[in-house]
């Protein structure tokens, strides 16, 4: 059969189950019968974040095509909404990276702006409603900017269809919420529901609590090395600890590291997705910092949970990039502090979607990610764990992913991520599924030239062979 007639017929079998399933929200009383049970709170329940509205317009692209550009508040987070006049009939929703812990929301363009406008694509971005690591409030004020789109447009004067297609992209955070909204755990409990039909995560938080899994961990391996393990959690003395650990294993932190140091970079570089090009250059700068910078704390995650959701149990520690535990790494496995979540922590919600949504892989729609190999903040590990999901889930044909030869957290060129973009939609709409990289064989990732292949000839540093 046709690839174009499968996908044709895949989607209008969604649409049939869609209604169905709406019909049975309703018959369960989900539907008009009031409001969710209500849930208890939290403390970014109690937080609030302002839209500064003068900070919303923003002026056409010189040299682009024209297009309709509008901006406002929806629902407590502000918006911008760019639409071609020569407007191809597709939507493109662009979720953003981590936006700190201040009152204030702001909107952030779609990196690759330039590149739908030329290729027709209408693109939306919101603000979100809540700053912090909220990943919840992230997918639902996306999934209503979208859903309001075409009122949006005749608010504007402008009468538009309903899109053909709608795509979701995103960075860092936001490549956790592109993944998220197109998990089948989204569609069944988020309140603003949307079908997208492909999306782009881009350094993404693809493990979801397992990121923070690994924060917690390192800093256990840290302690131990150090001589003064953990023995309860959270560290209440943390800052008092933290520069004897730090002296112990960092000649100058973050880079230079003593023989025990090198032993704790050897850790990283495992929990951070083992043997790889780049991972040298990615330990020695910045991001490694910003790890650090996560010890001490408890594992709420700054209160977007109520409870610790922490949890190490599953964690090894390796010394090298050979899976065999060998009685080294088996002592040190046997006397590393535990940490075990809270299973209500981040359970199920009644009212909506979990406080810390999952990244379950479960997907039926093509998925691009691309992921940096030196990054140590939001590591290539995130790759390894959503792989092993989609295999787990059988949904892997469903996900191609690339390494790319950058040193930091997202630091990707724009022809990197106008190929996934691009990857992606033929795709979806033509059904030419692209090349991607192998990302859970240990020789296959530890090759001198692994990432080459999707990396931008013109990245610094690179180490590429010329083509």
């Amino acid at each position: 059969m046709n690839p174009v007639t499968v996908f044709a017929l895949r989607g209008r079998l969604v649409a049939t189950l869609s209604v169905l399933g709406a019909l049975a929200l309703t018959a369960c009383g989900g539907g008009d019968d009031g409001p969710p049970e209500p849930e208890e709170t939290r403390a970014q329940d109690s937080r609030q974040f302002t839209v500064d509205e003068t900070r919303l317009p923003f002026a056409a692209l010189a040299g682009a095509p024209e297009t309709d550009r509008w901006w406002g508040v929806l629902d407590g987070a502000g918006y911008r909404v760019e639409v071609p006049r020569n407007w191809n009939g597709m939507l493109v929703m662009y979720a953003h990276g981590y936006g700190g812990t201040g009152a204030a929301l702001s909107v952030s363009d779609a990196p690759i702006r330039a590149h739908l406008i030329a290729k027709g694509y209408a693109w939306a971005a919101s603000s979100f409603s809540k700053n912090y690591y909220d990943v919840r409030a992230g997918i639902e004020d996306t999934n209503a900017l979208a859903l309001a789109f075409q009122r949006i447009g005749a608010q504007n004067g402008r009468t538009l269809a309903a899109p053909t297609r709608t795509y979701i992209i995103g960075t860092s955070m936001g490549g956790h919420i592109a993944a998220a909204a197109v998990d089948a755990e989204a569609l069944e409990t988020a309140n603003h529901k949307l079908r997208y039909h492909g999306a782009v995560p881009m350094c993404g938080v693809l493990g979801d609590t397992e990121l923070y899994n690994y924060f917690g961990a390192s800093q256990i391996a840290a302690q131990q090395l150090a001589g003064v393990p953990v023995t309860a959690w959270p560290v209440a003395n943390w800052s008092t600890l933290a520069p004897q650990v730090r002296s112990a294993l960092f000649t100058s932190f973050p880079g230079a590291t003593t023989p025990l140091g090198d032993q704790y970079k050897e850790i990283v570089k495992q929990l951070t997705g083992g043997e790889r090009p780049m991972f040298n250059e990615g330990f020695a700068g910045s991001m490694n910092a910003t790890v650090w910078g996560t010890f001490g704390r408890d594992g709420t995650i700054n209160g977007i949970l109520n409870k610790d959701g922490y949890d190490t149990t599953g964690i090894v520690y390796q010394f090298d990039n050979d899976p065999a535990q060998t009685a080294a790494e088996a002592a040190f496995n046997q006397a590393a502090y535990r940490l075990k979540a809270d299973p209500e922590a981040n359970r199920l919600r009644r009212d909506g979607l979990r406080w810390f949504p999952k990244t379950n892989a479960r997907i039926s729609v093509p998925v691009v990610t691309i992921h940096t190999l030196g990054d140590v903040y939001v590591p290539f590990s995130m790759e390894q764990i959503y792989k092993r999901r989609a295999v787990a889930q059988g949904t892997d044909q469903w996900l191609v992913q690339r390494a790319i030869r950058g040193v930091s957290h997202c630091d990707f060129t724009l022809d990197e991520q106008t190929a996934a973009f691009d990857a992606m939609t033929n795709w979806e709409q033509n059904g030419v599924k692209p090349a991607g990289d192998e990302v859970l064989d240990r020789a296959t990732v530890a090759d001198p030239a692994y990432g080459c292949k999707f990396s931008s000839p013109t990245r610094t540093p690179n180490s590429c062979p010329a083509s």
